[in-house]
């Protein structure tokens, strides 16, 4: 069956094929891509948990992108899932203290976003392939501190295209700064701005709606496409490890094929636990989406009340990855609860655009049965550091932490037994002083690689090599400058 896309703002018969919606990233008309049915994993369990994740990838992502060969598509997946990762498993699911922690931490990056931007610069080039793309593919990509990174590893030096990478200079941590300002690869570019992750991405969207500079881009031999999770090209890859997941626990014995678990995601931009969304979709036993947020809980309070409201206090805390206030996956969740009313979905995100919130309806809150929400404060992060580790010798990073925090809420609230499993989403090296310092107040005074090292000798794990590489690695982007001079930042870049 062919699947086809649409946007979340576009007239329903306007569709676009899997490739081409890849290499556009956002549609014209500032929607996002959404697939026009959701195909069903109609693959039995016992074949999925004897499968590799390379295996388990083709089941799934080829239910979704199917203008892509076999051959195109497994080639994609060997090129991404292969020794750049510090596992054969890819995302290996440990038990501690009772629930499964998915780590999707192993790849080069050492965030979640290496799962699927490891894949994404081979979809997209073979996607330009298909559709006779002559121009070069600028990657324009605000990062609150993962992404950039990642694409940028993922795009360094691939045929064909740019990466330039936005982030906001004073909102990551030390180790996320250091490993994108010393990225190599002539066709990256990083620049910090004076200004939060917001700032960012809407400065972003609106380049990328920016039809003037689109024709000046065209005539001068580029293109933009995107690396953000608003690409459907980085959330199909994700719903990828949530299938294997189950299926690894379903072949250690740990569930039964068919058994219902619960999936707990801490997320700002909502593209993490939207891909688990999707994954129940196509047929995954998931009884409840547990929605972890930050201080910045603007996700709880939609959840909570069906009102989504920007209009608030932007906090910077220890879980920078979730320092969002304008979640745009969620589009793609309130275009489903519309019923696919793409001019309801349309109206409700000028709202917010222009007044800064919007209200669903009673009728579609019903839609939002399958989601729980709740969110930790800084202290309650730290303690679910300690707590982890203290209770079952086992280290975590503060967005896993505010994860297992949230999930420990909703236990005490719903007495709900169902087995757990818990997104992972980045090593704790790459925030070492938040995580040793919740451990213990025997570190104060030390540099970020110092608290790498004596992280390490603490907990036992071997400090990851991307650590280890940035260490004494030279600073090779500087550049800073204002939101509102992005666009010339670009042009300077490509030198037009």
């Amino acid at each position: 069956m062919q699947v086809l896309y649409k946007s979340t703002r576009g007239k329903k018969e306007e569709t676009v094929t899997a490739s081409m919606a890849i290499l556009k990233g956002l549609s014209e008309d500032g929607g996002l891509f959404v697939p026009t049915s959701i195909p069903k994993l109609d693959v039995p369990m016992d074949r999925l948990s004897e499968m590799t994740y390379q295996e388990t990838a083709y089941e799934v992502m080829s239910r979704f992108l199917t203008d892509f060969t076999e051959e195109e598509l497994k080639d994609c997946i060997a090129r991404a899932y292969d020794s750049k990762f510090d596992t054969e498993e890819i995302a290996p699911v440990k038990k501690a203290g009772g629930v499964y922690f998915l780590e999707l931490f192993h790849g080069s990056t050492i965030a979640f976003k290496d799962m699927a931007l490891s894949i994404l610069p081979h979809l997209m080039t073979t996607a330009a392939r298909k559709n006779h793309v002559k121009n070069e593919i600028v990657i324009l990509t605000a990062t609150s501190g993962d992404t950039g990174k990642a694409a940028m590893a993922g795009f360094a030096d691939v045929p064909g295209t740019r990466i330039i990478v936005f982030y906001p200079k004073n909102g990551v941590s030390a180790i996320q700064e250091k490993q994108m300002v010393t990225q190599k690869g002539k066709n990256t570019s990083v620049v910090g701005i004076t200004g939060n992750f917001d700032d960012a991405q809407s400065a972003v969207k609106r380049m990328f709606n920016d039809q003037e500079l689109a024709a000046e881009l065209d005539r001068n031999g580029f293109q933009f496409s995107s690396a953000n999770s608003i690409n459907i090209g980085r959330l199909v890859p994700q719903i990828v490890y949530y299938v294997y997941a189950y299926a690894k626990l379903v072949k250690a014995g740990e569930i039964n094929a068919g058994e219902k678990i619960n999936i707990t995601v801490p997320t700002g931009n909502f593209g993490n636990i939207l891909a688990a969304y999707y994954a129940k979709q196509m047929g995954l036993p998931i009884h409840k989406l547990i929605c972890a947020s930050n201080e910045n809980k603007v996700l709880y309070d939609f959840f909570r009340t069906g009102t989504y409201d920007r209009k608030r206090e932007f906090i910077l805390t220890a879980s920078p990855s979730m320092d969002i206030l304008i979640s745009s996956n969620l589009e793609r969740l309130i275009y489903r609860l519309t019923g696919e009313d793409s001019q309801a979905c349309a109206e409700l995100m000028r709202s917010l655009s222009e007044g800064g919130e919007y209200t669903i309806t009673e009728e579609m809150k019903k839609g939002l049965e399958d989601f729980y929400g709740n969110y930790c404060s800084e202290g309650e992060t730290r303690e679910a550091i300690s707590a982890t580790w203290y209770g079952s010798d086992y280290v975590i990073d503060p967005h896993t932490a505010v994860a297992a925090g949230v999930y420990q809420k909703y236990l005490r609230e719903t007495e709900d037994a169902t087995p757990v499993v818990i997104a992972s989403t980045a090593s704790p090296y790459k925030f070492a002083r938040s995580v040793i310092t919740a451990i213990s107040d025997r570190y104060e005074g030390l540099d970020d690689f110092a608290l790498c090292d004596a992280l390490s000798a603490l907990s036992g794990v071997r400090l990851p090599a991307a650590v280890e590489e940035i260490r004494t690695a030279p600073v090779l982007h500087d550049t800073v400058v204002a939101p509102e001079d992005m666009p010339e930042a670009v042009r300077k870049i490509l030198g037009i």
